[in-house]
This record gives structure tokens, sequence and C-alpha cells, in this order.
């Protein structure tokens, strides 16, 4: 081939990468939060600072963990400015590939250090709890229940596909405090019993309000929408080892960002006490992070949950065991 028939092809798949990876205008935002909490935040944002927001978000079943994917494969061309993430250990495996921004502004300073990166390159805020959501009608919602329930059979038990979202840090913490060995034979012998294994947090809520499974492993936020419909549900904090598991929304600035100065407005934005108190008031109930806002400020159910904050245990330490059970579980998945 002649080099003027090579520079040809070459300006022609230069061409074709131009058109298959479009550069919108304005502040480009992969959002794993619900779209249904998180546009009207991300909308004030731009009504009230002029900056135009671009918003990617994802499906239910697979949110954060395809969006991580997604920022993983634009490394050498970033598509993304900031990185709204509704988990944390996500967001750490993409500050330990070096594809983070640190910035410790105003907002990371009102964050307990338990929840926000040391380098700065994420700060957690707006956390949700995992709950063991229970259908009154079908069982009593104590622990006691629930402990029974667990040794006996299972169909009547939903989880969610534990490869995506904040199942994948309920098993990571597992993995961290049980083991490789003794998960991977829970989770075999929770199948063999007739556990529901079903896509996404929101559906093992569903299945749990309409009476079509007794209780479920699901996040606060989920649970709240189906108190407020009126189902006969109740809750009760998963704990393990005695902790609870704590899962803030995490944001980021993605290294090599077009738009840098406009992505730390936004996450001094999002990490303000009115951002949080808003997420507190939403249907979502979501637990304030910052050390600055009063309990007598934010919702009754919302308050009731804040001492699982105390108890939480620390997901900084989760990273290891939550590259090694998503490996683990890619491994089973695969047929």
């Amino acid at each position: 081939m002649k080099s003027w028939q090579v520079l040809l092809l070459s300006l022609v798949v230069l061409a074709g990468l131009t058109v298959a990876w479009p550069r919108p205008a304005g502040l480009v935002v992969y959002c794993a939060h619900d779209a249904v909490y998180s546009e009207a935040v991300l909308r004030r944002f731009e009504r009230e600072t002029g900056i135009q927001v671009v918003i990617r978000f994802d499906t239910e079943a697979t949110k954060s963990l395809s969006l991580v994917n997604r920022l993983v494969t634009e490394r050498h061309g970033p598509q993304c400015d900031l990185f709204w993430n509704n988990e944390q250990l996500g967001t750490m495996s993409l500050a330990e590939a070096g594809l983070l921004e640190p910035y410790q502004g105003p907002g990371y300073q009102r964050i307990p250090e338990k929840f926000r990166d040391p380098e700065g390159c994420w700060t957690g805020f707006a956390a949700r709890l995992r709950v063991v959501a229970i259908n009154t009608d079908r069982m009593a919602a104590s622990e006691a229940e629930v402990s029974h329930r667990m040794s006996g059979d299972l169909s009547r038990l939903a989880i969610a596909v534990p490869i995506y979202g904040t199942t994948l840090t309920h098993y990571s913490r597992l993995w961290e405090a049980w083991g490789a060995d003794r998960l991977q034979a829970w989770d075999a012998d929770v199948r063999r019993r007739g556990a529901k294994f079903v896509p996404g947090n929101g559906r093992v809520m569903t299945l749990v309000a309409e009476g079509l499974c007794d209780f479920g492993w699901t996040d606060t936020d989920d649970y709240f929408v189906s108190r407020d419909d009126g189902k006969p549900v109740a809750m009760l904090p998963a704990r393990v080892d005695g902790s609870t598991i704590v899962i803030p929304n995490t944001v980021a600035i993605i290294k090599g960002c077009r738009h840098p100065a406009e992505a730390r407005r936004l996450v001094d934005f999002l990490l303000s006490a009115q951002v949080e108190l808003e997420l507190a008031r939403s249907q979502a109930r979501q637990i304030p992070l910052g050390l600055d806002v009063s309990p007598e400020t934010v919702p009754e159910e919302v308050r009731a949950l804040q001492p699982c904050i105390q108890e939480a245990c620390e997901l900084r330490s989760l990273l290891a065991a939550r590259e090694a059970c998503l490996s683990w579980l890619q491994r089973e998945s695969t047929p």
C-alpha cells in the first residue's frame, strides 16, 4: 500500500472514531444514582451556575459496575468529567487504577475521614444502608425470625445478582469477614435451598412488597419507596460481625477531563449540606454524612438511621476483597 493510501486510511479510521465517540458540549457527568433523585440536583446546579450538564445514566440492574468499566475503557481519551457513583468500592477501584484527579475542596473537609479518600480522589456523601426488607404479612420483623428463616427453605428469600452495585459491596464485606471458602460455600448453599437471585435491589423490594417473597436484601432507598406506597413492609439493618454496611454516594473528578474547573464546582455543590439535606428529604431518605448537619433538620426516619453510621464497617479496606470476589462471581456467571 502506498504512503498516500495509508494516510487516507488513517484519516478514515480517525473520522470513524470521531463519530463513534462524540464529545458533547458541557460538563459530562456519569451518574449511577437513580435519575429520579439525582437529575433534579444536577439541573439545579445547572440553573444556579449556568454550567451546562450532560448526564449519562445507567440501568437499574447493572448500574455502577458498567459505568466503572466504561471509565476504564475510556482512560486514554476521557469522555466524562465527573463520576457520581451510588456506591464506594467501584470508585475506589478507579482511584487505584490512577483514573481520578485528587481534589480536597470545602465539601471534602465536612465529611468524616472514614468516608473519603485520604488523597482526595473521591469523597462520600448521602449514604444508604443495607437492610433486610420484610413483608410483615408473611413474617415477624425480628432478627430472631430472620435467623430462623435463613436456616431453612429459602425459596421466599430474594437477593439481587451480586455481581453489581451494593450487593457486590455486601458480598465483598462477607468475603473479608468470612473468607473466600466460607462465602462460596454459603452462596452455593443458599442457591441450593431456593433463594431467588434477581436483577437489582428494586426487583428484590418489589417481590417482598407484593408478598411474592417474605424477605430480601436491599437498600434503604428502595425500602422507603415501598413503605411510602403503603406496602406491609419493615426493615432491619443487615449486619456482618455486628457492624452495619453503610454505602455512601461518591463523587470523583476524572483525570484528564476536559472541564476540570467546572467539575470542581460541581464537587463542591454535591458535597454541600444543602444537597445532603435535599437527598435526606427525598423519598430515598439518604443519610447525611456531613458533620455540620443537625439531626433536627432531617426527617424522623433518617434520624433513626443515623446511629448506624457510627456502627458502620470500614469499606476502604475492602478493595482487595471486592476485586477477588468480583473475579469469582464473573467466573461463576460465565456459561
